[in-house]
């Protein structure tokens, strides 16, 4: 057994959480990983509604009585507003979850610091997944509980700062105060072992979730994951000023090349819409939108159950943890 601060915060078996996926972590997904003995995640701006919403927390304590994430993502959207924002806020703290990831801007800034009070009095973890030094002091100073330390290799949205996760974790782990996870390039029980050493306190993945049999994404990906190696990712929308990691497919070389002759927005966002994800991933095209995935690619060799995924993670974390403790002497 692995203990640290995030096992004993939430009250969990085993310091691995899933990172938010929009149109990927729903009820199911979400209760297969809490009950595997990690910590699920309920990607919030998948539902428009209150009702939607607080459904599916409820969905998802039907299906399991561990805690979970919610992923609450303020980045600019067509969709979602700074009403929605509020509504997911005042439901988690109302639902009292286990934990809130927030991504893109601050609580207090996004939505105000009183939702920061809201969290701390319903005992609702707040993390914030940040790229820098400078944004953990701020959300150590506004008063998180938590940091995800999120490394240029994750998929999603990397800050462009472009610092690695070999590095940023034991910056920030020296600079804050609070419990420190780590993000990107999380796969295998070496990673965890290796984010333990730098001194994290659990470790978030997203990307190693995707090929799993709970996920609901069409076997076509799973089968590309298990095929691809860690140089099949590329760097996107850098020219939107909202970097992304994304797969090496036919969409992502059309956004590189809108980018390279200076296309408008309203070019690159007929390629990296929402719409176009979601149904990329259900129906298996591989080519039919930029998707997000980590450099974690590379350590993706199988399509197992969240449980057999977890389990063999810790299993291969002491085992290393004790190979490299037999070499001090």
């Amino acid at each position: 057994m692995i203990k640290t601060k995030i096992t004993e915060m939430f009250g969990i078996e085993h310091p691995i959480i899933c990172g938010a996926m929009m149109n990927l972590c729903k009820p199911e997904l979400c209760a297969a990983i809490s009950n595997a003995g990690g910590m699920g995640n309920l990607t919030a701006a998948i539902y428009e509604t209150e009702q939607d919403f607080r459904g599916a927390i409820h969905q998802i304590r039907k299906l399991t009585d561990k805690p979970f994430m919610v992923g609450i993502t303020m980045l600019p959207a067509f969709r979602i507003t700074t009403e929605h924002y509020k509504m997911y806020f005042e439901v988690c703290t109302q639902e009292k979850v286990g934990g809130i990831e927030v991504s893109g801007l601050p609580v207090d800034k996004g939505v105000g610091p009183e939702y920061i009070e809201k969290c701390k009095k319903a005992g609702v973890k707040l993390f914030h997944k940040v790229g820098s030094v400078r944004h953990a002091k701020h959300a150590a100073k506004a008063g998180y509980d938590g940091i995800y330390a999120a490394g240029i290799e994750e998929g999603g949205h990397p800050l462009d700062d472009d610092v690695t996760t070999m590095v940023l974790t034991p910056r920030m782990v020296e600079e804050v105060d609070l419990p420190v996870v780590t993000v990107g390039g999380i796969a295998n029980g070496i990673s965890l072992a290796a984010a333990l050493a730098l001194g994290a306190e659990g470790v978030m993945m997203a990307s190693r979730f995707l090929a799993t049999k709970e996920c609901p994404i069409h076997e076509n990906f799973k089968n590309e994951l298990v095929k691809r190696q860690e140089i099949d990712t590329t760097l996107i929308s850098r020219s939107l000023g909202l970097q992304a990691r994304s797969l090496k497919n036919a969409a992502a070389a059309k956004v590189l090349e809108l980018e390279a002759r200076r296309a408008t927005f309203e070019e690159i966002y007929q390629v990296i819409s929402g719409d176009r994800m979601k149904k990329a991933w259900a129906e298996g095209d591989v080519d039919g939108a930029p998707l997000g995935i980590g450099q974690s690619i590379g350590l993706i060799h199988d399509v197992p159950t969240c449980r057999e995924l977890l389990e063999r993670m810790v299993r291969q974390a002491e085992e290393r943890i004790a190979k490299v403790s037999a070499k001090v002497q």
